[in-house]
């Protein structure tokens, strides 16, 4: 076989049909690919990496001209472009020529707001390929003879890789010599069962390696793998969301107002008033331009990508934007306990170790544990074992490794064989003490001493790791050898976080119940709940659904339990996915759920929000909506505290944009119905335009969190939205009035008339259109009193500056064809003072309007934190009159339930319930 490192073959070769690297013996593979066993050099691999290119699908390019117009697509803007052909066509009737000026000015309109949606989602296009980048596969592979942790994307044909459970093949590979493994090739193949492969058998690219641990070298990368090729027959599936559905249905109700609006101005106008063709069109103009509210799809976009961002900088990186506001919604969290809940640093007391062989000492056990971990690539049980030995090379002297099989989720053991200096052949096993005593001979004698040791280490919070090993007289690493002998006991001491205990506090005080779920014993899981201040109600998995989820005949319904539990001991993976399952159904609650390991990917995709913990396999990962890079329960409170904040923008934004349709719509038909007023549709540009601006900086608004679970109410936001128009309609009106009909602020404020002037009226108009126009987003970006939540500076910088322009153009400018003259500062001053006074009561009113919906509105006005105080200490009193039973049968969990608490939760679960089933159907 030729050496790794000369000259390679061109690619036409690697590729042609008669070199099949599929089914060739594997010495053939390896002489086709110019490599060996000990992979390739940094250098070699370099060239092939030129050769082949990166190991990534091809990316398809999209035009940016194309981009920036579809921009101009959906049906707001088409709403827009409809009135851009009606000033261009329709408007020049009545001896008057075309509206050149409502045309340009849509057409402005239209640009403005499709570049600032191509340059932001361009930003948040860069954005994403940062954050994804931080999410980019690694794999292990053999350069330089060498075990190396690099980016599959480097990977190419020749090289070595090392394929363990929980990782996504990074390219299409034939295995070498090893024990076979379980893959999971669903995503390729549609097959639902793991398959077998072994040595010599292919695995794909993106398939998922369910069991087992292998080395395999790679025969084809990117483009040219398996998927790749794939990939390239089939087009890319749009999925609509439930974001965009609310877009759609926020955007409908808008366009049906206007529509009726138009409807009825139409038939006011023409049939009862007899008024001519060119102002019908104009007053037609106003409700189409001034009511649409074209800017909403580019806020909504830009305030998810900008918080999005920020979620990453937390330590939270979102894989689908649109998990942001499932993450505002949750109101349960299944939480792991290692790791997460724990510091996942694992230390053993000498002291305590439990022999149960007399022909060995505390030291042997120690020894015998270290041979049944990993040297290399240790998890946080091995690293602690090992760490134990005076020198970690005493783990492997004098002994040969035969074979090592790896921890697995199910089998929840590790084992080796070796041969010992005297050519002895042994097998020891560690792991979880029910697997590894269910394995020895003498199971029966043992199991009550070994239970009550179990018992008396968990008390302490303390986990228990047992050790056994066997000879195996056949000589063979497939033989079953002889009778297992129960060794020892290992005490393993996982410290809780310094900041679990507040996070959880503060989680429960935001609404969100943490669910603690744990492999563990019963009585490791009620201690570490009982430290915590999670409370002590946990359920032993395996009495709530039985060995095999028959629901272990549990006398109250498992869906109850599960609604009330505080949290699950002795959790399999296929339990997690029964428990969120039955979360999601019983309560009808928001569950986010987290996991780490390849066995969590269904519970994981359950789930309404599957979190990815820090240290996840790749699988975890790929079925996760958000991946964390930090530790901890408290990322992912700060992650719901930022989501609750992103969502608030949006919402608030969704309030104001039907507001205004409303107010624009009954304003200005009232006002070309009574009173025969043509607002000019040229002046209500110059609004959206500026408002435009402003709106633009609610994206990176200073908002206030819900102190509760948020989702769209689509009936609050319409029914907010039609009151506060209605309301505002109804001022401008008023204002309208008194300017034409009474003589109010003439004698009190000693400005001029403008009864004789239809421009200077139209300026006055315009004015104080404006200034409550975008003075209403103050109200809406508040839950309670405006005045009392101090807006973000940009939000203010913004607001001041639209206004100064549209003062300023109210105080001086005379534009004849805008049909608007200059009114001076006197009324300029008049009209402040009048928006500012019928301003105030806009928060009485968003609040009554919230309080008739929800009746809990009131609660804003009220200091909230005496109230959560209270329920704290309340919650307190109730934790600490539990009994600090240990037991692990069902009925002791039963014992130590706080039924107050779970009674409140269940409340509360029925309250979101109700509330969610009022949403987007309404």
């Amino acid at each position: 076989m030729d050496e790794p490192g000369e000259p390679l073959l061109g690619l036409e070769n690697f590729f042609d049909e008669d070199v099949d690297l599929e089914n060739l013996p594997l010495e053939d593979v390896f002489e086709q690919l110019n490599t060996s066993q000990s992979g390739l050099s940094s250098a070699d691999a370099a060239e092939r990496l030129k050769l082949f290119g990166a190991n990534r699908l091809e990316e398809k390019r999209e035009n940016k001209i194309i981009k920036f117009l579809s921009f101009m697509w959906n049906p707001l803007s088409w709403v827009m472009e409809a009135a851009a052909v009606m000033a261009l066509v329709l408007a020049n009737g009545g001896s008057q020529g075309t509206d050149w000026e409502d045309f340009l000015g849509i057409v402005c309109l239209l640009i403005i707001n499709s570049t600032i949606s191509f340059i932001e989602e361009n930003n948040a296009g860069d954005a994403a390929a940062a954050l994804m980048a931080r999410l980019a596969l690694k794999t292990k592979v053999l350069r330089d003879e060498q075990w190396q942790e690099l980016d599959a994307s480097t990977l190419v044909p020749g090289d070595i890789i090392s394929i363990r459970l929980g990782d996504i093949v990074p390219a299409d590979a034939r295995l070498l010599e090893g024990d076979p493994l379980k893959i999971d090739q669903s995503a390729l193949t549609g097959e639902s069962l793991p398959v077998t492969k072994r040595t010599g058998d292919i695995v794909f690219t993106g398939s998922t390696c369910k069991h087992g641990e292998i080395e395999a070298v790679v025969i084809a990368t990117g483009i040219h793998s398996f998927f790749g090729k794939a990939a390239h027959l089939v087009d890319s599936t749009e999925v609509v969301g439930h974001f965009q559905k609310v877009l759609t249905s926020i955007g409908n109700f808008c366009i049906c107002s206007i529509a009726i609006g138009a409807i009825v101005e139409v038939i006011i106008m023409f049939p009862i008033q007899h008024r001519s063709y060119r102002d019908g069109i104009n007053n037609v103009l106003v409700l189409l331009i001034g009511g649409i509210p074209i800017a909403m799809p580019t806020v909504l976009s830009v305030t998810l990508a900008i918080g999005s961002h920020h979620l990453s900088q937390q330590g939270a990186i979102t894989k689908r934007m649109t998990a942001i506001e499932e993450m505002a919604g949750m109101d349960v969290l299944c939480c792991d306990k290692t790791g997460t809940l724990t510091l996942n640093h694992l230390t053993v007391d000498k002291n305590l170790i439990e022999v149960f062989s007399r022909e060995m000492d505390r030291e042997m056990i120690i020894l015998l544990a270290a041979r049944a971990s990993r040297v290399e690539n240790q998890d946080a049980i091995d690293m602690a074992i090992i760490n134990m030995l005076a020198d970690p090379k005493e783990a492997r002297s004098s002994i040969t490794e035969v074979h090592f099989l790896p921890f697995n989720p199910v089998d929840k053991r590790t084992a080796i064989t070796y041969v010992d200096s005297d050519g002895n052949w042994f097998r020891v096993s560690k792991g979880a003490p029910e697997q590894i005593l269910s394995l020895c001979y003498n199971k029966d004698d043992i199991s009550e001493k070994v239970q009550l040791i179990i018992d008396r280490f968990a008390e302490r919070g303390l986990r228990s790791l047992a050790v056994a090993y066997q000879e195996v007289p056949e000589k063979s690493k497939h033989g079953h050898g002889g009778p297992w002998v129960f060794c020892g006991l290992l005490p393993l001491f996982d410290p809780p976080r310094h900041d679990s205990a507040d996070t959880i506090r503060r989680a429960l005080d935001l609404g969100v119940c943490v669910k603690m779920i744990t492999g563990d014993h019963l009585a490791i899981a009620k201690e570490t709940g009982r430290r915590l201040g999670m409370g002590t109600n946990m359920y032993p998995s395996a009495s709530l659904f039985g060995r095999h989820g028959d629901g272990g005949g549990a006398a109250v319904p498992v869906e109850e339990l599960v609604e009330k539990a505080d949290g699950f001991a002795g959790v399999f993976p296929e339990h997690k996915y029964e428990i969120v399952r039955m979360i999601q159904g019983g309560g009808g609650h928001v569950c986010g759920m987290t996991g780490d390991g390849v066995n969590d990917a269904p519970a994981l995709k359950k789930a309404d929000i599957g979190i990815a913990v820090s240290d996840a396999t790749d699988a975890a990962r790929g079925a996760a909506d958000i991946v964390l890079t930090e530790p901890g329960l408290s990322v992912i409170v700060s992650a719901v505290l930022t989501s609750r904040a992103i969502f608030q923008r949006m919402k608030n934004y969704t309030i104001y944009a039907v507001s205004i349709t409303i107010r624009i719509v009954i304003g200005f038909v009232l006002l070309a119905s009574i009173w025969e007023y043509d607002f000019p549709p040229f002046m209500v540009l110059i609004i959206a335009i500026l408002n435009d601006g402003t709106i633009m900086t609610i994206s990176k608004d200073r908002v206030k969190p819900s102190p509760s679970p948020d989702s769209w109410k689509l009936n609050e936001i319409f029914a907010a939205g039609v009151v506060i128009g209605t309301y505002l309609a109804l001022v401008t009106v008023l204002f309208y009035w008194t300017v034409t009909r009474t003589t109010f602020f003439e004698s009190h404020f000693k400005v001029r008339s403008l009864k004789q002037n239809s421009d200077e009226i139209s300026s006055a108009m315009y004015l104080q259109v404006s200034i409550i126009s975008q003075a209403l987003i103050f109200v809406t970006r508040s839950q309670g009193l405006s005045f009392l939540e101090r807006p973000g500076a940009l939000l203010i910088c913004a607001f001041i500056l639209a206004q100064l322009v549209a003062t300023l153009i109210a105080v001086y400018a005379t534009i004849s064809f805008a049909s608007i003259s200059a009114i001076g500062w006197g009324w300029a001053g008049v009209i402040w003072l009048y928006s500012l006074v019928f301003y105030a009561p806009l928060d009485l009113i968003k609040i009554a309007v919230r309080y008739t919906l929800s009746g809990e509105a009131w609660n804003l006005l009220f200091d909230r934190k005496e109230r959560l105080r209270r329920q704290r200490a309340a919650a307190g009193d109730q934790v600490a009159a539990l009994p600090s039973s240990s037991s692990s049968t069902t009925e002791g969990a039963f014992r130590s339930s706080p039924q107050q608490r779970m009674a409140a939760y269940a409340d509360r679960g029925a309250s979101q319930a109700t509330g969610r089933n009022r949403q987007i159907s309404e």
